[in-house]
This record gives structure tokens, sequence and C-alpha cells, in this order.
């Protein structure tokens, strides 16, 4: 059998392109930033290579920003049936600036300063965004099940009375859940309900494995589509974080409008390269994106294997959606901080659950978008460090490096 090529990455060259997820621990393998180490699809390169070549290193020109409407667009409606005009495609240079630019722009217009309601454990960065706008943060802890995760409708209900900002991120980091089309129209009712607003995160939507399907929030309802901003991005799906281009989605005649007022300058911060690799992403990437999903459809149920094999007390449940893990690493007892011990006892930097507000606590998440052989020598390690051996002597053949 042909060894896969992404098996055939070292750790040594993951280290040698230097991504912050490979130099931030330099002695340490990397499974903490959400980016993968697969590079990014044919194309996507040449065409950000190319906006420098001819010279556009100034503002964007309002060519580049239509060829990524169009290409946004179309994608949204080939990918998940969703169709949209073109200019309700809104660029800017991150997910976190949509999120920025629903907080002071499309929170719920009858509650002054309302609060952000957050389904936890959620995003790290979305623990802390309320506080820098003076804003309350609730946090709805969601329910843990053995088939899953589930949403505390009572709490969710109670945290939104009187009207909030709900921040709905689908598919869900860090658990990975995606959301049936019952559970979103049971979260629209709910908005409707309490007057809020939504503001949905869509970013790991191209990123769904067999057995879930990604169905677009604002989709669901015209009501949804009323009372909702979405982000979306090539920045997961196409590891082009670095890049900084997402997009904004306005799917209502009076966002549209308040954002021609306020918008010029977060869309000025975009940058041109992330804009032509978006639309080559966008128009020509898809085969490669599909051999990335199945390829990482592979690597969640691997991960299960060798947490069996190797952390036989740590519970995992495989993601619908996203490369993440969500590890319980409780019955370990190795609070207050597990990912602290992994870094320092296994030499593998992972995220705290902690990190990502209630429910968290006792979890590590753990990015498993690596090759194979690297991700058995994470899990190697691990199990070594709890098991108090020499974690450093990765004996098994197979996950040499």
């Amino acid at each position: 059998m042909s060894v896969h090529p992404y098996d055939q990455l070292t750790v040594e060259q993951l280290r040698h392109a230097g991504s912050r997820k490979w130099s931030e621990y330099p002695h340490a393998l990397g499974a903490g930033l959400a980016e993968m180490d697969f590079g990014t699809a044919p194309g996507v390169v040449e065409a950000a290579q190319q906006t420098l070549t001819h010279g556009l290193t100034g503002y964007a020109p309002t060519w580049l920003v239509h060829d990524m409407q169009l290409a946004t667009a179309s994608w949204l409606d080939n990918r998940f049936s969703w169709s949209i005009d073109p200019q309700q495609v809104r660029p800017l240079n991150s997910i976190e600036a949509a999120l920025e630019a629903a907080i002071m722009h499309f929170s719920p217009r009858h509650r002054r300063n309302a609060p952000l309601v957050l389904l936890t454990p959620a995003y790290m960065p979305y623990i802390a965004a309320a506080s820098r706008f003076g804003r309350e943060s609730i946090e709805v802890t969601m329910l843990r099940t053995d088939s899953g995760w589930e949403i505390n409708w009572t709490a969710l209900e109670q945290a939104l009375s009187g009207g909030a900002l709900l921040i709905l991120v689908n598919p869900h980091n860090p658990i990975g859940k995606v959301y049936s089309r019952a559970e979103l129209l049971r979260i629209c009712d709910l908005v409707e309900a309490t007057g809020s607003r939504v503001f949905v995160d869509e970013v790991h939507s191209p990123l769904v494995f067999d057995g879930a399907s990604h169905l677009p929030y604002a989709t669901v309802l015209p009501a949804a589509a009323a009372h909702s901003v979405t982000a979306v991005g090539a920045t997961k799906a196409f590891n082009l974080s670095g890049l900084k281009c997402a997009q904004l989605i306005l799917s209502n005649s009076a966002d549209l409008d308040l954002w021609a007022r306020v918008g010029q300058i977060p869309e000025s911060c975009v940058a041109n390269v992330g804009l032509a690799a978006t639309t080559a992403a966008y128009s020509t990437g898809t085969g490669w994106l599909d051999g990335v999903v199945d390829y990482l459809d592979h690597s969640r149920m691997l991960l299960g294997e060798l947490i069996n094999r190797h952390l036989p007390h740590v519970g995992y449940q495989p993601p619908q959606g996203t490369y993440l893990g969500w590890l319980d690493v409780s019955q370990l007892n190795l609070d207050p901080d597990a990912a602290r011990f992994f870094l320092a006892e296994a030499q593998v930097a992972l995220i705290n659950g902690s990190d990502c507000g209630s429910g968290g606590q006792g979890f590590v998440r753990l990015n498993f978008a690596t090759p194979h052989p690297v991700l058995g020598g994470m899990i190697h390690r691990m199990g070594a460090a709890v098991d108090g051996c020499d974690n450093k002597d990765i004996t098994d053949p197979e996950f040499a490096q």
C-alpha cells in the first residue's frame, strides 16, 4: 500500500516551515493552534503571489474585492445551497473582526449594551470578547450525553431573555458538534421570542464528516436571515489564517444599509493576498479540500484508537466537524492546567479546556490536522507521561520521527 503524502511529512519539516503552532514551543509537538499541517490547495499560493508580482501592495482595488465576492457567493451556493447576492459578502480581515462588527453594529437595538451569550465550551477569544466592549457575558454550558452534546434549552432561554447577542459557532469549536436543522429552528424561535440577534461563526463549515451535514443558520427560516449576521472564510478549510481575509455575510437589507455607512474602515483592513487566495480557494480548491476532509475523517477515528491504546482513562467522542479533538482528561487528576502538564511532561502543546469557559474544566483541545505518524507520536508521549514512563523514548516504529 502506498504511503499518503501527508504521512511523509516529518516533525523537522513542520518545524522548518515555521508556523506559530510549531515555533511557539520549539521543543514540543504542536497540537494547540487551529491550523493544518497540510499546506493549501494548488493555485492558492500562486494567486496570492500574483498580487505582489503585479504590484498590488496598496489598498485593494474594487475588482479584487468583487472577484472574492463572486467566488464566495458561488461557493456558498454550490457547497451549502445558500443563494445570496455577491454584494451581501463584505470583506474583513478575520472572523474576530466580524464578531466585533456584530457587537458594535448588529446587537439588539432595544437593549443598550446587550449581553453576549455563548454556548460553552467556546472558542477562547470569544470568552473575553464581551469585556473588551463593556458588555456582560453569559455562558450557557452545553450538556454532555453518551451520544454527543446538547443545548441546555432552559438556560439558553433565560440567558436570551430581554434581548442578547447570541454567538453561535457551527461547527462548534472546540467540541466539534454540527447543529441539526431541528436545533437551529429551535434557536431561531428563542431568538425571535426574546428580541435577540445572532452572530454565526461558520468558518469550520467545510470541515464536516460523514453522518453530519452543515446547514447555514440564515437558510433555516426567513426570520433567521433577518436576525443574524454570518462570518465565513477560507481560513480554516484552506489553511489561510495568516493571509487576513474573512467574509461577513449580511442577510437583510437593513444591515446592508447600516454597513454601507460604517463598514468602509474595517473593510479597508483586508489583505490583497488574502482576497486573491480566497478567490482561488473557493473557485478551484474543492478537489483538494475533499481529499483533506477524507484524511481528517480517518484522523478523527485514528485519534480514538490511539487514545484507547495509550490513554484508556481519557474520554473522547469523534467530532462531527472541525479538526479539533476535545479530550476529557478529568480522571487523570491533572487540574488545574492539564495542558501545562502535557507540555512539560510529554512535550505536546495543547489548549487547556478551562480557557474555553464553563464546561471546559478537565478537558484539553487537541488539533489532529497533522500527519498520522505525528498524531501517533503525540498520543504515545501523552500516555507515557501519564504512566510515568520516559516519554521521549518512542520505540513504536509506527510513530517514530
